[in-house]
């Protein structure tokens, strides 16, 4: 490629590079940035909270709430709240997700199936699922049933639409070409509609994942002795700032591991993106 001269309108003999440029709008791994901006937030609050700057009646130092981590682990008490959280966290979601997948994925490929069950979905989809834990409760009982249920159910729904919406968005010109080609209705699905569908399908479980994790604060703040939510409802009620934020931290991890096991699974199932 010759370089074109402005002033003169010649072009010089010396051709130039042009950088590649087909990568798109890939996002470039930056490791660090969001571990460096999260330890200046917290230098920021340490200095604020002993200066004084920040009153410790609205914010508790990060070094207290370290100590109450330290506390936690020490007396056992960690494990006694975490493992239940876990359990119902895993189960419930677990059950609404591959239920909510498999509908949408239903919804999106049958015609009789979307008529149906679309208007359904539409019709509970906007009702506070924090509301309904009265009802669950009367159904399955104040137990660990009624907890399973309100979440589940609070993952379901975001995970049909989501689902669906994901599989009408595939492109209709690649169904033609494999129809073109003589593929099985089947085949089509497996090799083409699953893949172009599952981008959509993991973001919609990003979102109803971390629904999961608010109802499960919820659904344990409700007849639970152990459990994260029992263990931030006990605090706020004596006003423990350290634990609360203790609390609302594990919290914070536990949507951040999420976070990272859907991004793990993306970079495994999505490689063909790149």
């Amino acid at each position: 490629m010759a370089e074109t001269d402005a002033a003169n309108g010649k072009t010089s003999g010396e051709p130039i590079e042009v950088r590649f440029r087909g990568g798109g709008f890939a996002p470039r791994p930056h490791r660090w940035a969001g571990l460096v901006l999260f330890v200046v937030l917290i230098a920021f609050v340490q200095w604020g909270t002993q200066t004084g700057w920040i009153s410790s009646l609205t914010l508790p130092k990060p070094s207290d709430v370290l100590g109450t981590f330290g506390e936690l682990w020490n007396s056992g008490l960690l494990f006694k709240h975490l493992e239940p959280s876990l359990t119902r966290l895993v189960i419930g979601a677990a059950l609404g997700a591959s239920a909510g997948v498999g509908i949408g994925i239903l919804i999106g490929l049958f015609s009789i199936v979307r008529a149906s069950l679309v208007p359904l979905v539409a019709a509970i989809f906007p009702i506070p699922k924090i509301a309904l834990l009265p009802l669950f409760v009367i159904w399955f009982g104040i137990d660990e049933g009624s907890k399973y249920a309100l979440i589940a159910f609070g993952t379901f729904t975001p995970t049909v639409v989501a689902t669906y919406g994901a599989v009408d968005n595939v492109d209709r010109s690649l169904i033609r070409m494999g129809q073109s080609f003589g593929l099985s209705w089947l085949s089509i699905v497996r090799k083409i509609v699953l893949p172009g569908a599952m981008p959509g399908i993991l973001s919609g479980l990003r979102i109803s994942l971390a629904i999961a994790i608010i109802l499960l604060v919820a659904a344990e703040m409700l007849g639970a002795e152990y459990g994260i939510g029992a263990y931030i409802l006990e605090a706020g009620s004596l006003y423990d700032l350290e634990r609360l934020f203790a609390g609302v931290v594990i919290l914070s991890l536990l949507g951040v591991l999420v976070s990272a096991a859907i991004g793990l699974i993306e970079r495994r199932l999505l490689g063909w993106r790149s």
